[in-house]
């Protein structure tokens, strides 16, 4: 829809342009990858797999208060699922779950977007330690950005990662993410302030879609 004004024609979007949404699926070694929004009754699959996971995904993940116990225990998915939809609805961020087989294995988050002139955000995300190697990662990376630079309206995301995270770093490039620098003690991770080298990727770079560029490669197909 568009508005003209004084000879000006400028568009206006929905408020959260892009979610909810449901992505995929997708189907990859580890199985049927898709996407959807977060729930408030995702609580114990949740805390299940994070607790289980600690070595996992701490070594990797931003220094928060309070021990991973807590962080992570069943009742403190509630005031994250609700600030996330909070953010969400205010077009903020677009927050999903990773699926595979229908089975909860992960998140995936496209934050602090920005519109206007920018339109940026970025792109984090964790999987379950039984995935790993198995193609979700890239399988969610694809159907994620995709989406968000189609209904979602963006034009740049980016990631960072931590130079020792050579997996994840792996799946930003095989998507077609580039390099564009390291960003000196940029996060506190595990107890310390840790270097992050940046990746991003803009619309023009994907040509025909991630996705695509995966089913061509060989290494995912359509479910």
């Amino acid at each position: 829809m568009s508005q003209s004004e004084q000879g000006a024609v400028f568009t206006v979007e929905t408020r959260h342009p892009g979610w909810p949404a449901k992505l995929g699926p997708l189907r990859v070694p580890a199985g049927v990858v898709a996407l959807r929004p977060i729930r408030l009754r995702d609580a114990g699959d949740w805390s299940r797999i994070r607790l289980r996971d600690r070595g996992h995904l701490e070594q990797w993940e931003p220094t928060a208060p309070g021990p991973w116990t807590e962080r992570n225990a069943y009742w403190a998915w509630p005031p994250q699922w609700a600030g996330l939809r909070s953010l969400a609805r205010r077009g903020q961020c677009l927050p999903f779950v990773i699926t595979v087989d229908g089975a909860f294995a992960g998140q995936i988050t496209i934050g602090n977007v920005i519109r206007a002139s920018l339109r940026s955000a970025w792109v984090g995300y964790w999987v379950a330690s039984t995935t790993v190697r198995g193609g979700v990662a890239s399988a969610a990376v694809a159907l994620v950005v995709d989406h968000a630079f189609s209904a979602a309206g963006l034009h740049r995301i980016e990631a960072t990662v931590r130079p020792e995270n050579e997996a994840s770093a792996r799946v930003l490039e095989r998507s077609g993410f580039r390099q564009e620098g390291l960003f000196r003690r940029y996060l506190e991770v595990a107890g310390d302030w840790r270097d992050h080298l940046c990746f991003a990727i803009t619309a023009e770079e994907t040509g025909s879609g991630l996705v695509a560029a995966m089913v061509h490669a060989g290494r995912a197909g359509y479910a």
